[in-house]
């Protein structure tokens, strides 16, 4: 029984773990909006098989809802623009292989003209297909009926089945980063407290490198989650999610970027020192515990900022903080035996200190102060960013909604202002 009960919930699991993949979703949703689009255009188009408007709803659904908004226009508006080019070829031209290529040459430019971004090709795959019938007012205006029936059903899709916030996704993505920087200054520690071959060394600065690969992957996800939050109604305060987010992904890329040129401190060193070892032991354990509690800082930073709960949130400040304090005074006792070494034998100590600054660079960037400012600087200018949009917003309706000044009438056809006539 207890068997059943333990599959079952790992099924469970499994399917909410599918129902939250972008891919599962997205997929699902195209799948549906399409359908319902290719049925209502069945009885709209006079075409039998209407399958503009299908294409039209699969592209586009999006993920996010402000995704599907802005490609859901920019598509309408490729496709009546493709149309409007290929009615005004077929009047003037017809199909010819010339005329094709001035097509596909005006099209492009209609396209740029515009400002349908990554939808510039649709306005000549439009114009082409429309071109390419023999009733071209007929088949123009259907296609225009369809790509309008895609994107309705595509947008009422996401206002209907409210998307999924992928703030969640971009926290994990974070998360894994920071734990994959923290692994890579257990490896640099280990060996950093031996005698490490420079091949050793060499590997852990193309390791270093690669992490702005994996700071891209996240990027992306981030940017997703962003676009999520943005004309969301379940979401509040969106705003001050996506700036601890993205303020947070900044802190990290600056992280890895003076990691790898640790890493590329530490190769040098292992360079001028071979064979010997790259510091003296205690010196070299040290630095191995510095590196480990600077890692295990960088892992609850990554936590502290995709925290949501306030409670939660405070728990992992306090760890933080405390982590910092304890890496701090390792870092003044690293200090100090670096700078006994460097008396007894100066030869690396432009290394050394390079070492022990760009440990400082990164307790910097964690210290929690240094994050709250930060912080602040960025919600005080999306706040002003916004309210400068909404002032934008208001002049403009206050415009459209100004009365118009009546004429003055001229002297001949004026009322007198009295009794008297003048």
């Amino acid at each position: 029984m207890r068997d059943v009960r333990g599959a079952w919930a790992v099924a469970g699991a499994q399917l909410r773990k599918w129902h939250e993949e972008p891919v599962v979703v997205q997929s699902v949703r195209s799948a549906g909006a399409a359908t319902v689009a290719y049925v209502i255009a069945l009885h709209l188009s006079p075409e039998p098989a209407p399958l503009t408007a299908p294409l039209t709803a699969l592209l586009v659904v999006q993920v996010t809802l402000y995704a599907t908004l802005t490609t859901g226009i920019r598509r309408v508006n490729s496709v009546v623009a493709g149309v409007v080019v290929a009615i005004a070829f077929s009047v003037l031209v017809g199909l010819t292989w010339w005329s094709l290529a001035l097509l596909i040459l005006a099209s492009l430019a209609v396209g740029h003209l515009v400002r349908v971004s990554e939808f510039v090709p649709e306005v000549a795959i439009s114009a082409m297909l429309v071109l390419g019938v023999t009733r071209v007012g007929d088949t123009a205006w259907a296609r225009v009926l369809e790509t309008l029936i895609g994107a309705v059903v595509g947008l009422g899709c996401n206002l209907l089945f409210a998307p999924p916030v992928w703030v969640g996704a971009a926290g994990e993505s974070i998360e894994d980063l920071a734990r994959r920087v923290r692994r890579l200054m257990l490896r640099m520690g280990e060996e950093a407290a031996g005698r490490t071959p420079v091949e050793h060394a060499t590997a852990r600065l193309h390791e270093a490198r690669r992490l702005d690969h994996d700071i891209v992957q996240v990027d992306a996800a981030l940017r997703q989650a962003e676009d999520s939050l943005k004309l969301n109604p379940r979401v509040r305060e969106g705003l001050l999610h996506r700036i601890v987010l993205r303020t947070g992904l900044d802190t990290l890329e600056i992280c890895t970027v003076v990691l790898r040129v640790l890493a590329r401190t530490l190769t040098d060193l292992a360079k001028e020192r071979d064979p010997e070892p790259l510091f003296e032991p205690q010196v070299g354990a040290t630095l191995e515990q510095l590196l480990s509690e600077v890692g295990d800082a960088v892992v609850s930073f990554a936590v502290l900022v995709t925290t949501d709960i306030s409670q939660n949130a405070e728990s992992a400040e306090s760890r933080l903080a405390a982590e910092l304090s304890t890496a701090t005074a390792t870092r003044d006792k690293l200090a100090q035996l670096l700078l006994d070494e460097v008396r007894r034998d100066a030869r690396q100590w432009h290394l050394h200190g390079a070492v022990l600054t760009e440990v400082n660079r990164i307790l910097d960037e964690l210290d929690t102060e240094h994050r709250s400012r930060r912080l602040m600087e960025e919600l005080d200018r999306g706040t002003r960013e916004e309210r400068e949009r909404r002032d934008h917003l208001v002049r403009l309706r206050q415009r459209l909604r100004m009365p118009r000044r009546p004429r003055q009438r001229s002297d001949r056809n004026r009322p007198p202002v009295s009794g008297r006539s003048l």
